[in-house]
């Protein structure tokens, strides 16, 4: 499944499972790291975990067998990365700390791969 299916999913699982404020972030040609990002917002430490539950479920759905997952323990920031895109899911407060739009959607240089 090609990058753009997979985030389209994942953005319908974000929105069915009512996230707030979700962002999606366009890495390709920016970084080797994933050609999507994308971050949301939930309410609490319980509708992070429940975000993150949809989202995981979504991938699986789509095709991405073992999506690598951190952060669901504590349900401040999960982290769920479907190889070509990746799902930041925040607390409000955890969330305006990192402040990933910034870092990443502004105009970054190419990384430069070193031989």
């Amino acid at each position: 499944m090609s990058a753009d299916r997979l985030a389209d999913k994942i953005l319908s699982s974000l929105d069915e499972a009512k996230a707030e404020e979700v962002v999606s972030i366009d890495l390709a040609g920016k970084t080797a790291l994933a050609d999507t990002m994308i971050i949301a917002t939930g309410r609490s430490t319980v509708h992070v975990g429940a975000i993150a539950d949809r989202v995981i479920k979504a991938c699986k759905a789509a095709g991405v067998s073992a999506p690598r997952v951190e952060g669901l323990p504590q349900c401040d920031w999960v982290l769920v990365d479907a190889g070509d895109v990746i799902v930041h899911i925040f607390r409000p407060e955890v969330r305006q700390f990192y402040n990933l739009e910034k870092m990443w959607g502004g105009d970054r240089p190419r990384e430069m791969r070193l031989a």
